[in-house]
């Protein structure tokens, strides 16, 4: 039995849509990933880089209240957003499409 992203405290129905267009179509699915890996996949499906987002994806995994995130522990996951970012094209296009892109055969979008 699946439940809902949003049933997941602070993910609503906005999240809920951004995990099942990169491939999480439930809470289970977004636990066993963790927040770092389910944020990665929805930024390569087209979700803008926000921090705000990323860092309360992770305190709602944890079921933390989503502006718990302070002091270290919030420049330590700012350090990983950032990083995330770095690595992470924004729309890139999924399959072979995005693989054809990276090795330069079709023209960077």
């Amino acid at each position: 039995m699946s439940t809902p992203v949003s049933s997941i405290r602070n993910l609503g129905p906005a999240v809920e849509a951004e995990c099942k267009r990169a491939g999480i179509p439930d809470a289970e699915t977004l636990r066993s990933l963790g927040a770092h890996e389910a944020y990665r996949r929805m930024l390569e499906t087209g979700t803008r880089p926000h921090f705000i987002g990323y860092y309360v994806l992770h305190m709602a995994l944890q079921g933390r209240p989503w502006n718990d995130c302070k002091g270290k522990e919030k420049e330590t996951l700012r350090a990983q957003f950032d990083s995330l970012k770095t690595t992470v094209s924004p729309n890139a296009p999924p399959g072979i499409e995005r693989i054809l892109n990276e090795i330069g055969v079709i023209p960077r979008r």
